[in-house]
Order: C-alpha cells, then structure tokens, then sequence
C-alpha cells in the first residue's frame, strides 16, 4: 500500500484554500445526477461537514466506475465502453489495482472530451485519485450535465443551467456603413452648446 507525504508550507496552504471550495450541496447534486443517469443506487450520505462529506464524496467516484458507467449512459452506439477488457475487472494485487482505477479515470475524461467537455472544465487524474481538488471533479460533472441536457433525445433529470446558445446576427452593408456615422456616448456630445453666459476670471479693469 502506498502513502502519499503530507503537504507542508505553501503547497499545504494552497491544499486548504481548494479543499475549504468544495460545495457539499454541488457534491450531492453530481452524486444524484450520477444515479439517474447510470441507474445505480448510491447512497447520498446527508452530511454537513465538508471534510466528511470530500471523504464521502471520493470514497465512491475514487475507482472510476460509476465515471464510466456515466459517460457510457450518454454516449451514443459505436462509442460505447467496453466493460469486458481487464481495466473494469477486479484483481487482488494492490498495484493492478491502482493502475486499473486510474485508467477508468482516464477513459472517463477521455470520453469526455469527446462529448464535447471543454479541456477547462476536465480534471486531472490525481485530482480525484489522490483528492487533491474535489472542486474541478465536481466541475467537470456539472459541465457534462450541461451539455447532456442539450443534446436530443436526453431523458434525465433537468438539474443543471441551460447550455448557452449562440445568437449570430447579420447586418446589411447599409446597416454596417449607418453604424459609422454614429457617436458614441462616451465621446460626449455638443448638441445646444454655446458660450452663453460662461466667463472665466476676473473682469479686465481699465482706468485712465
């Protein structure tokens, strides 16, 4: 069994800053999601504490079968995860182990990506492997429900944001030459202006 070495100093500190991020309430949301979508019955522990609820959280995404089991729900025929290969069967040597659970990882953003995930919105393997940032893993969850929902034909539980739709807008050359002659706000206007009853300083005094 491996042991990672404790974060000191300002790795330590950056640690703290993105653990006390993670929303609880967005980690039950992905976890419900989850469920709808794969079929699966997970236990959606009802906890408060953020660093139980992270634990809680990691405990059932770590192995990255639930993430395959996601991602292969909303993926169309011919891009469909193959179950059968050695990375989704169990083994009781600790280092297949391992390496198997982060290939799942890896197949699941890899997936991803393909269904249209923006790279920003993915995460690193060790991120949720290792529980480094909880909160990209969640992201990264909320953008795939995003762009599910948008596609036809989905049937799932509408609990995310509408997926932003592009509004292009095309102008005739008349429009486009009329928009030039106009003056922006921000360079003021001189429309009424006179010099009626401005002076500046005093009065010139003339005596003889």
């Amino acid at each position: 069994m491996s042991y990672r070495a404790v974060k000191a100093g300002l790795a330590r500190d950056t640690q703290i800053k993105i653990d006390s991020q993670f929303d609880i309430d967005e980690a039950k949301k992905c976890l419900y999601w989850i469920g709808e979508i794969t079929g699966e019955n997970i236990e959606i522990q009802d906890l408060d504490d953020r660093r139980e609820m992270s634990y809680s959280f990691h405990g059932i995404m770590k192995d990255g079968i639930l993430l395959c089991k996601l991602i292969d729900a909303l993926l169309p025929d011919g891009k469909k995860i193959d179950f059968t290969k050695k990375t989704f069967q169990e083994t009781n040597n600790q280092a297949f182990k391992m390496a198997r659970e982060r290939e799942r990882i890896g197949i699941f953003l890899m997936k991803a990506q393909e269904y249209g995930v923006p790279d920003t919105n993915l995460f690193q393997t060790d991120y949720l492997y290792e529980r480094t940032n909880l909160v990209q893993v969640c992201t990264c969850i909320r953008a795939l429900g995003i762009e599910a929902q948008s596609r036809p034909g989905y049937q799932g539980p509408e609990i995310w944001p509408k997926k932003s739709e592009h509004n292009v807008r095309t102008f005739s050359e008349e429009q486009l030459k009329a928009g030039q002659q106009v003056i922006g706000l921000q360079y003021g206007s001189n429309k009424g202006a006179s010099q009626a009853g401005m002076s500046f300083g005093k009065a010139r005094m003339i005596l003889d």
